[in-house]
């Protein structure tokens, strides 16, 4: 330890209200920088996870064409008017022919890890005089659960059950309270071509999107295709899902070359929520740093203050042969230890204030508590903020103290 360095101790250890006071402000920055990341990783990571739960992260169906070029060839006589009323697009066939084949040309894709295939339609379900309008799933189960996980948001009954009888159906839980039902009553459904079928419910189905659960109805995509009339290779729909949804884009343009039919990402489809958690990220760094910040002014105002008190002794050393670096050493010495302190006190706290959030009873999705996410990235970036902050807060008052003319102070 040379002499700037015991110069600097001797002055933190002289005044322990100002030292605690400067070492808990980093530490409270810290902490908080630490549990504001860690609960909005958990939000983002909870929003990703209900948003997946029935959203893949590529789709391909069968949609209009975009070419909306007019029916007729443009007139080769210059006076000659060509006039069409009421162009319309027409859809020649609907949904997806020959699945299977394209199912396996999209597998091939290195980064497609799960496909599954759905038949859609909008039907009505009837218990009584009860009725309501419900979005119809013909699902393959075991794909269907290896890309949404389906089976763990059973509340009651068991998915695999649909493949076990051709009149099974799975509900969405506010479904069922519309209507007035349960597992082991029968509904009647109807389709908009006028067919009707009875089904008993075997499971009631709980994603956390209120949305969903409201509309939602789960039959076997063989029950589907049989209550629709469509052939074994008929869907209206095929889903993928890939290693990492944040390339979904990439992915999708690999598809894009395999098919002919429409092949669209979730970000192209779903760009508000892309925004949403953009912004998230933004308002939990921008309130994190916030926090960082003030704290830095709470120790430039404490450093600013030891330079004050500490003025007729910097003249004196400066007097005795230290110059303006020594001086600037002192109080920079003093700012990394406080920083240094500060910033392992505030990991520890923060960690404890993710602990305890993580605690807090919270019913959302298939989590009873408050999402966190324990990401090592943030603690390490937490107490370097906090170190880089305290020694800018120590820099600006030892760089004035350096400039201290000794003369005009001890003259008084």
């Amino acid at each position: 330890m040379n002499t700037n360095q015991k110069i600097a101790k001797v002055q933190l250890s002289s005044r322990f209200r100002q030292l605690l006071v400067a070492i808990l402000s980093v530490a409270f920055g810290t902490s908080m920088y630490i549990a504001m990341n860690s609960f909005m990783a958990g939000v983002n990571n909870i929003q990703t996870e209900i948003t997946f739960t029935s959203m893949a992260h590529i789709k391909v169906f069968n949609d209009l064409t975009d070419d909306t070029s007019s029916i007729l060839s443009a007139p080769k006589e210059n006076n000659t008017v060509l006039m069409i009323h009421n162009n319309k697009n027409i859809q020649y066939t609907e949904g997806i022919k020959n699945v299977d084949e394209i199912k396996k040309k999209i597998f091939e894709i290195p980064e497609v890890n799960s496909v599954t295939v759905q038949l859609n339609e909008t039907v009505f379900i009837r218990n009584g005089v009860a009725k309501a309008n419900a979005s119809l799933s013909g699902i393959d189960t075991v794909n269907e659960n290896e890309l949404f996980e389906t089976a763990s948001y059973m509340i009651e009954g068991s998915l695999s059950e649909l493949d076990k009888r051709s009149d099974g159906i799975i509900l969405g839980v506010n479904l069922a309270r519309k209507i007035g039902v349960k597992t082991g009553n029968t509904v009647s459904v109807s389709t908009s071509h006028g067919i009707s079928k009875t089904f008993k419910i075997i499971g009631i189905i709980e994603t956390g999107s209120k949305g969903a659960d409201m509309t939602r109805a789960l039959v076997s995509i063989q029950t589907a295709r049989q209550l629709f009339s469509k052939n074994k290779s008929y869907a209206t729909d095929i889903l993928v899902n890939t290693n990492d949804y944040n390339n979904a884009n990439e992915v999708a343009k690999k598809v894009r070359e395999i098919t002919d039919y429409k092949v669209e990402s979730w970000q192209e489809g779903n760009s508000q929520l892309v925004s949403s958690s953009i912004l998230r990220d933004i308002l939990a760094i921008s309130v994190s740093l916030t926090i960082l910040i003030v704290a830095g002014f709470g120790i430039y105002n404490i450093m600013n203050m030891t330079v004050n008190e500490k003025i007729k002794e910097i003249a004196i050393l400066k007097a005795m042969g230290f110059n303006g670096k020594d001086v600037i050493e002192i109080f920079l010495t003093q700012s990394i230890v406080i920083g240094l302190i500060g910033g392992f006190i505030g990991v520890f706290l923060g960690n404890i204030i993710v602990q305890t959030l993580d605690v807090v009873p919270f019913k959302i999705a298939t989590h009873n508590t408050l999402p966190v996410v324990y990401n090592p990235k943030d603690y390490v970036l937490s107490f370097c903020f906090g170190v880089i902050i305290t020694l800018i807060a120590g820099y600006l008052p030892s760089r004035k103290a350096s400039k201290v003319d000794p003369v005009e102070i001890l003259r008084g």
